[in-house]
């Protein structure tokens, strides 16, 4: 698009009321004029958010049958009628499957047999329809397979409601559990369970109830309440049933509690004492119990300690700590445990039994692997699926006996796939100080040759690793003459616990320093150019997206940041929202003075300033409890303020749901479609 009509659209973009509002903390005073956003309920908020809206459609306008073009085609792609893959558990097989048309999953069964008839447990679709969002995240069966009670999200901000379906009878009961968290474990006594439910104001699930269907949630019983504001509440029941766990957990401390599951009345011990700076996850064979902890093993080592004695001096070594691999599951089972190690960035499955290992190896240097729906206590497969960035999600079931695997189901991609077609490649860049960053792309090698468009996409935080995995939606970047990376930069852990370390804290900007090194080596190695480089984050992604655009503004053509959090000290300095104190050990605490200016030296908001900044696409949720809609509101009104080239900047809102985006399996790919509308319309690509 020509400057003279992005300069028509500059000039009529919305532009925000500036009220000043001061900020004062430290000693140090900040300016926010756009502080009055922060309030969904205000009818000016809402018009100007939907102003936004109009804005980005009228830029969008001459590009829509573009868009509506790649949406069908990304669509057309998904099999209209599709079934997953039945696994066993407790004497049932079950599944889900989609109908022609259908936007969710019917969730059924079959008792023993695969040929025997179908019982369906709940269809999606009709629980759906009445609603703007819709979201069933758990379904979890009574052990004696008679009860149903599953989580489910109306409103889009992770708040769910449990209900209680008697499935012989297939009726849902009355009563309904508001406020909850999405997990549920049920007593063996078939009438019991526990749920979490979450401080309605910061959305930390803090409190674990135990319900007894049939009788008013109102008195169901406070079983643990964690006071602590940086840990969050997670139940689980092991594998060998035996045994219910409560983990509470924070960036870098955990504690856990435990009960016999058919003690329904009985009170839950802790397994050992939490201490600073020490993780421990615990599971169980039924004779023994399995804990992976960091307990002098930064990338976690595996203990055992016997049924009657579990505090931590009777723990005893299995598996050593390695410096090279990092320990990140154990599952039990009656004859063995499994484990998910990464190694060099890549996951790789293990089982141990107490005489011999197993490896299942994988021939591409570059990929996703992990176990999946393995409920037997005494199983004669393990089932995993095995996907990279050519190979769609394929599941497979390993027999035990034999040690051969067998492809269950490969995703089917309509119209047709070829992955000969595609080349995947994994590159290892050195950044500025010497550490080498591993990159995954991929691309389609007919159209492959030097300086072609490339979106590389980053996250880096949390110790959450970036797998190069497929996506059916990709295809249509790629036949577009796209390349497609990731940078696995530090704040994941993709190499490791150090590589977490390493990006967080006051150590936070090496994630952005490895993301804009990537970014200038794979235009140095002629990958792609200044002018056909594009970036792309969410969440604390759409903030490393933040960070290296005011950074480096003129290193990209364009930048995608979804749902992003980047207000960085306001919101770290509000202890009432999501995202604050339990957050501490991730960003640091903003009251300490040394956290609070380093803070402020990378906040993408707080670093606005008079420069020529790329184009620009933000999405958000109005309903968004992790990152709050104003935080992006906010940011693209002081662009707009400051931005001195004549490149789109450009919000889009959407006015009925939260971080997640859309539910439905089509419909949440509007959004997509408008991204590489985006990234289309920059490159002059009409079709």
């Amino acid at each position: 698009m020509s400057n003279e009509k992005n300069s028509f659209y500059l000039d009529n973009a919305p532009r925000a009321i500036r009220r000043p509002h001061y900020l004062t903390h430290l000693n140090d005073t900040r300016l926010d004029n756009y502080f009055w956003l922060n309030d969904r309920e205000n009818p000016e908020v809402i018009n100007y958010l939907r102003k936004e809206n109009d804005y980005l459609d009228s830029y969008m306008l001459p590009f829509s049958s573009l868009k509506e073009s790649i949406f069908n085609e990304v669509t057309g792609r998904i099999k209209q009628v599709d079934d997953s893959v039945p696994y066993l558990r407790n004497g049932y097989y079950y599944y889900h499957r989609f109908e022609e048309g259908s936007e969710f999953p019917i969730y059924a069964r079959k008792e023993g047999d695969l040929n025997a008839p179908e019982e369906i447990l709940i269809d999606v679709n009709q629980e759906a329809k009445n609603y703007a969002y819709y979201k069933l995240s758990q379904l979890s069966i009574s052990p004696d397979n008679k009860l149903m009670a599953i989580c489910e999200d109306i409103l889009s901000r992770r708040i769910y409601r449990i209900r209680i379906k008697q499935l012989d009878k297939d009726i849902f009961y009355d009563e309904i559990i508001a406020n909850t968290g999405d997990a549920i474990v049920w007593y063996q006594d078939n009438k019991s369970f526990l749920y979490i439910t979450r401080d309605l104001e910061t959305l930390r699930p803090d409190k674990i109830f135990k319900h007894i269907v049939g009788t008013n949630s109102d008195t169901d019983m406070l079983v643990y309440e964690e006071k602590d504001e940086a840990c969050y509440l997670n139940i689980h029941k092991s594998n060998s049933g035996k045994f219910i766990y409560i983990h509470s957990t924070s960036t870098i401390t955990s504690e856990v509690r435990f009960i016999e599951a058919d003690d329904a009345s009985g009170s839950f011990r802790i397994f050992s004492p939490k201490k600073r700076d020490q993780l421990y996850f615990v599971t169980d064979d039924g004779k023994q119990f399995f804990i992976r902890t960091n307990v002098s093993a930064l990338n976690f080592k595996v203990m055992t300690a016997p049924l009657d004695a579990t505090h931590i001096e009777h723990w005893s070594e299995l598996i050593p700590h390695r410096d090279d691999v990092l320990i990140e599951s154990i599952s039990c089972f009656a004859d063995f445990i499994t484990l998910e190690e990464r190694k060099d960035g890549i996951l790789k499955l293990r089982i141990l039994y107490p005489d011999r290992e197993e490896i299942i190896d994988f021939e591409e240097d570059a990929y996703l692997a992990t176990f999946i729906n393995n409920y037997e206590f005494q199983p004669e497969y393990l089932r995993f699926i095995f996907t990279s960035m050519t190979t769609p999600v394929s599941v497979f079931d390993y027999d035990l006996k034999s040690g051969k695997r067998k492809l269950r189901k490969r995703q089917e991609v309509v119209g047709g796939y070829d992955p000969d077609e595609y080349q995947s490649r994994r590159l290892m860049i050195v950044a500025r100080d010497g550490v080498e960053v591993p990159v995954s792309l991929v691309y389609k090698k007919s159209l492959y040759k030097e300086n072609m468009p490339l979106l590389l996409y980053g996250y880096g935080a949390y110790g959450i690793s970036l797998d190069p995995s497929f996506a059916v939606t990709r295809i249509s970047l790629l036949d577009r003459g796209f390349i497609y990376a990731i940078a696995h930069v530090r704040g994941g852990e993709d190499l490791g616990r150090q590589w977490y370390q390493a990006g967080k804290m006051l150590n936070k900007k090496n994630t952005f320093f490895d993301f804009i090194d990537c970014a200038e080596a794979l235009v140095a190695s002629a990958f792609t150019s200044r002018e056909h480089l594009y970036a792309m984050g969410g969440s604390a992604g759409g903030m490393l997206m933040g960070a290296a655009m005011n950074m480096r503004p003129e290193l990209f053509r364009g930048i995608i940041s979804v749902v992003p959090f980047v207000d960085v000290l306001t919101t770290m300095l509000d202890e009432t929202i999501p995202l604050t104190t339990g957050e501490y050990d991730e960003w640091g605490n903003p009251n300490e003075q040394q956290y609070y200016d380093y803070m402020k030296s990378y906040s993408p908001v707080d670093n606005v300033t008079e420069q020529a900044y790329p184009a620009l696409l933000v999405t958000t949720g109005l309903h968004d409890s992790q990152v709050q809609y104003w935080e992006p509101a906010k940011w693209i009104a002081k662009l707009r303020v400051h931005n001195t080239s004549h490149e789109p900047i450009l919000l889009y809102t959407n006015m009925d749901t939260g971080h997640g985006g859309h539910s439905g399996r089509f419909e949440r790919y509007r959004e997509t479609a408008l991204i590489y509308t985006f990234l289309c319309s920059l490159e002059n690509i009409d079709k």
